[in-house]
């Protein structure tokens, strides 16, 4: 399933280690700080708007500046889950038993 990030970014929840917020998780932390400088330093990140970012989304090889509240991106992929699910469920209650 895909996942709509903030502007013309999708990802695969495959790829996704972790959502996170970008204000309560770099005012104290000095290990993700540290984490995201490197990542820039490397030119692995992406900012997808010239906005204030609002979250970021860590990937296998990448890092994605998201304009879009982490609380809001855990809604998307959980939604997604829930309509994965329920088709699951239809496609299995139409299965004809011989």
């Amino acid at each position: 399933m895909y996942i709509h990030i903030g502007g013309t970014y999708t990802l695969s929840n495959k790829y996704i280690l972790g959502i996170f917020d970008f204000d309560g998780t770099t005012a104290n932390e000095s290990a993700t700080v540290d984490f995201l400088r490197k990542a820039e330093k490397e030119n692995r990140v992406d900012v997808i708007s010239p906005d204030l970012p609002r979250s970021f989304i860590v990937t296998l090889d990448r890092v994605y500046y998201s304009p879009i509240a982490a609380a809001t991106l855990w809604k998307r992929m959980e939604k997604a889950a829930q309509d994965v699910y329920r088709q699951m469920r239809r496609s299995k209650d139409t299965e004809i038993s011989i």
